[in-house]
């Protein structure tokens, strides 16, 4: 694992301590735990920007799943070195903005801090990652942590809603990416890319390549609100303003901008690419900022601006791509100047977005209020804020003397560029991008006056505010201060940014237009003389003006889209058709019964094999080949048939659970006769306390009529129950006499010892060789074990000590507690010496486990019993004197025992959880084998005892 590996995961790991540190210091606000490390990762990754600007790109691989190709490869280039110093310097700021804008005594703070790391951890994965698998695993975690912070004020019915939408369009955005990523892949044969752009000669003419770029499309609009994409992120401002202000200047609506432009080396060269990018950009600009002027609240109105800043550009990443249409001609370099636009305005994007959220959030919090009905007048009281949020929307106006006039002069050279070159023979399409992109900037230039002036300028209207208006505290100002100041210094200096960060990033997006050593050139000034542009821009602040004098006259201006007809009532009916139809279809199967259900589950069994064999090969295999029966097991066999058919047959609920138990130890028999010792030991000790479980189970259930209904033939019954041990019968035949295969218990004989360490196969297998499997599984039980635990407390906590109380006087039983304990003096007498003898024997079988039968799991579930038998025996409140322990933290010990000794293998430079073994002279035992396979075994050994004793003791007990 190289150093940055180890960098890009700090965010995760913070994010876990960072509640521990709440917890021990709950006087410190959280966030100064937190500040430090996006500031550290801001100055890491800037020590970085002279080795990418001389053409020297860092790239370090880590093995994930090697046989599939999928690898986490970091690779900081141009492009990728942005948008980290984006995330992390915005990060930095945003921090330090919410340390004095969140209410440490009144909100979550510690878990807000979680999700903001864990959020700016996978934004910083997805933009150095060069798999797609790894990009796609952490793009859908920025899906989760944003609905995490989207949704931190959960007691807001409007925040769940937005958090739900965010996360259902940008999911199923990214399902559809990955569709793409896996076609990309059926293509080159790579995940990588870097190796899809060097073999892109190769797909462009593969019939899968067009569907793989509309499906990655899909993703990418979604993600960076695109229109008609764009509904779930106005819902998003219901998030506390520092997560808006993240998410929205430097981070999630980036995503599917930054895969555009990592992408475009990939499908620039496909007109449909340059129609769809730059056709769905200047959609969402116009649509965007008509949106915009219409709003009253001063977050819906940044939300739509910024719906309409990712429109622009997006729409200059798609005029940029002509430039790999036109390769190698002379019309390459006007497209390339819309891929410099595009990347200038992202910073400028970044900066004045912050700085005006962060305004906002000021005006919310010293006021009250965001409605601009009710605001007016604030410079008067607030003029910091002020000054903070004109620069930031003369900014976002295109103004001079600030950075975003520069970008957007160069956002209309692009437009009419393509109108001059007429690329692709658009005709008198090439007009339309010109009219319509001055067309949306004159709206632009709208809203931002009418946040300013309408916000701090005007009539006072201070007996409207629920707060009496304040300037916010120095902490809340310096963020946006130092944004602001960076649009002003990057307005009078543009060429700062234009080849440490702008032509890096360009030749990121176009790496085939450069020879070795060569770089773009990028100049920006401020005058070329008396040129359209300029004479754009007059006309924009010149009709602007005049619809700002007529925005409260002209309804059409400030008046609401219809809400019957819209993209948000459409996703509202489809949702509620959706839930209704689910829950119409769920009613008819989930009738409450279990008899049902496993109908339903047995069935569709026998329906799947039976189509599977019917479509591959017969599925009988013959009898030839089986040993002969002996007369044990025919004996063993027949005890077998009568104790299953006894079953159904009893009248009694303990007689019904004795004979199941019953079945159990017969199979015990079996793997006795067998000779699997490991086997027969684990499955005598689950059998035992198994029984013990549906006792208690039982116990909950109510009594039985005394006069039960006479046994009927139910034929559907009949069928289903002998399909299914026919078919079982057919797969045991088939899969022992029909192996397409070599045996692989050839290869575990053979390297057992040699690679683990072990003689016994069963526990080498278990620890070593399927460790993975076995971590997985003791984790599954770990949280069904909580959720029995959950659901059991939550339903004591409904009922109450006077509900339980009552309800046990009315039925006449006793507590589970009492009845979980016994008055027999034979039993408590035996049992002193037997959970003595249990106990001991469990722990034989836990470090004999390795070389001779037993293991972690059996000796844990000895455990389990002998605990099982000292509370029967004593009952629970001797129980709880003797032992106590809380089981659910033993579980979780033992599960976090057995993960850090999987992860312990990275110290070593090797695989996650390889084991290794060696052979010491120890005092008192002399020589002996040491294995690592120990420390994962004790694991195992702690969740078993754990999760059976949680569960047991849950079912077991009253308030």
């Amino acid at each position: 694992m190289s150093f940055m590996h180890a960098v890009v995961i700090l965010p995760f790991i913070l994010s876990a301590v960072v509640p521990l540190l709440h917890r021990l210091a709950p006087r410190i606000r959280a966030g100064w735990y937190v500040l430090p490390l996006p500031v550290f990762l801001f100055i890491y990754f800037l020590g970085y920007m002279g080795a990418v600007q001389d053409g020297a790109p860092y790239s370090a691989s880590v093995p994930w799943i090697p046989s599939l190709g999928i690898n986490f490869t970091v690779y900081l280039d141009g492009l990728s070195l942005l948008f980290t110093l984006l995330i992390s310097g915005i990060g930095s700021l945003v921090v330090l903005y919410s340390i004095f804008y969140m209410n440490k005594d009144k909100e979550a703070v510690g878990s807000f801090y979680t999700y903001l790391l864990l959020f700016m951890g996978a934004m910083l994965c997805v933009v150095l990652s060069d798999n797609l698998i790894v990009l796609y695993s952490f793009w859908e975690l920025t899906s989760i942590s944003s609905f995490l912070l989207i949704a931190f004020w959960h007691h807001k019915e409007r925040s769940l809603y937005g958090a739900m939408k965010s996360m259902l369009i940008t999911v199923c955005g990214g399902l559809a990416m990955l569709a793409g990523f896996v076609l990309l892949y059926i293509m080159s044969g790579t995940f990588s890319i870097r190796e899809l752009a060097a073999s892109v000669g190769s797909l462009t003419d593969h019939s899968l390549f067009v569907p793989s770029m509309l499906l990655i499309l899909l993703g990418a609009f979604t993600k960076s609100a695109q229109f008609p994409f764009h509904i779930w992120l106005p819902d998003a401002m219901e998030a506390p303003t520092p997560v808006s202000a993240y998410l929205h200047s430097a981070t999630m609506v980036k995503a599917g901008i930054y895969l555009i432009a990592r992408l475009s080396p990939i499908y620039a060269g496909e007109a449909g690419w340059f129609w769809l990018v730059s056709a769905a950009g200047i959609a969402t600009l116009m649509y965007g900022s008509f949106r915009a002027i219409k709003q009253t609240d001063l977050k819906a109105l940044l939300a739509f601006s910024t719906v309409s800043q990712l429109g622009l550009v997006m729409s200059l990443l798609g005029l940029g791509s002509a430039a790999a249409i036109y390769s190698g001609t002379g019309q390459s370099l006007f497209y390339v100047k819309a891929t410099m636009a595009a990347v200038f305005h992202l910073i400028n994007h970044a900066i004045f977005k912050g700085a005006l959220f962060m305004a906002v959030g000021i005006v919310d919090h010293e006021t009250g209020t965001r409605d601009i009905r009710k605001l007016g007048g604030l410079m008067s009281v607030m003029p910091v804020t002020f000054i903070v949020a004109m620069i930031g929307a003369f900014s976002m106006a295109g103004l001079p003397p600030f950075n975003g006039f520069l970008s957007k002069e160069m956002f209309f050279t692009a437009v009419l560029n393509i109108m001059e070159m007429d690329v692709l023979n658009m005709q008198f399409l090439g007009v339309f991008f010109p009219v319509v992109a001055w067309t949306a900037s004159v709206f632009t230039f709208v809203y931002s006056m009418l946040l300013v002036f309408r916000t701090f300028a005007g009539k006072k209207q201070f007996d409207k505010l629920p707060v009496k208006p304040h300037e916010a505290p120095l902490g809340m100002l310096v963020p946006p201060v130092v944004l602001v100041s960076l649009a002003v210094v990057f307005g009078f200096y543009p060429n700062l940014l234009s080849y440490t960060l702008i032509a890096p990033a360009m030749a990121a997006i176009h790496p085939t237009m450069l020879q070795p050593g060569q770089q773009f050139d990028v100049s920006i000034s401020w005058w070329h003389g008396w040129t359209p542009e300029v004479f754009m821009t007059i006309g924009v602040v010149a009709v602007g003006i005049a619809l700002l004098r007529l925005h409260g006259r002209v309804s059409v201006l400030h008046r609401p889209l219809l809400s019957r007809i819209s993209l948000n009532s459409a996703y509202d009916g489809g949702l509620k058709l959706l839930n209704l139809g689910a829950a119409r279809l769920t009613n008819r199967y989930m009738t409450g019964s279990a008899r049902h259900y496993l109908m339903y589950i047995f069935a569709f069994m026998m329906i799947a094999l039976a189509v599977t064999a019917g479509v591959s090969s017969p599925i009988w295999p013959g009898m030839s080949g089986y040993a002969p029966m002996s007369l044990y097991e025919s004996a063993v066999i027949l005890a077998l048939i009568v104790a299953t058919v006894a079953v159904p047959f009893t009248r009694s609920r303990m007689v019904s659970i004795l004979l199941t138990g019953t079945i159990g130890y017969i199979v015990t028999l079996f793997f006795v006769i067998f000779r699997a010792p490991d086997l027969a030991l684990t499955q005598m000790i689950v059998e035992t306390v198994s029984v013990a479980l549906f006792l208690l189970c039982f116990y909950h259930l109510p009594k039985l009529s005394k006069d039960p209904e006479p046994l009927r033939f139910k034929l559907p019954n009949f069928l289903i129950a002998a399909g299914v041990g026919l078919t079982m019968t057919l797969i045991a035949l088939y899969a022992n006499g029909a192996s397409a295969f070599e045996s692989i218990s050839d290869y575990f004989v053979r390297e057992s010892y040699r690679l683990a360490g072990g003689n016994n196969i069963v526990n080498v297998i278990l620890v070593d060789f399927r460790g993975f499997d076995t971590l997985l599984e003791i984790t599954v039980l770990g949280i069904a074990s909580y959720g029995i635990y959950s659901l059991i407390r939550l339903r004591l906590d409904e009922e109450g000590p006077i509900a339980a109380a009552g309800q046990e006087k009315k039925s006449g039983r006793r507590s589970p507690v009492h009845a979980f304990a016994s008055n027999d003096v034979i039993l408590q007498t035996v049992g002193k010496l037997a959970i003595f003898i249990i106990l001991t024997f469990s722990l034989y079988l836990f470090f004999a486990g390795h070389n001779a039968p037993g293991g972690g799991f059996i000796g844990g579930l000895m455990t389990a019993a002998a605990l099982v038998l000292l509370a029967m025996a004593f009952g629970m409140k001797t129980f709880r004197e003797v032992i106590p322990v809380n089981f659910r933290i033993v579980s979780a010990a033992g599960i976090m025992i057995a993960a850090l000794t999987g992860i312990g293998s990275f110290l070593f430079g090797v695989p996650f959880l390889s084991h290794t073994f060696g052979h010491v002279n120890l005092p008192l035992l002399g020589h002996s084998e040491l294995a690592t396979a120990m420390l994962f075994d004790l694991g195992v050994y702690l969740t078993v005892v754990g999760i059976a004793m949680t569960i047991i003791l849950a079912i077991g007990r009253d308030k």
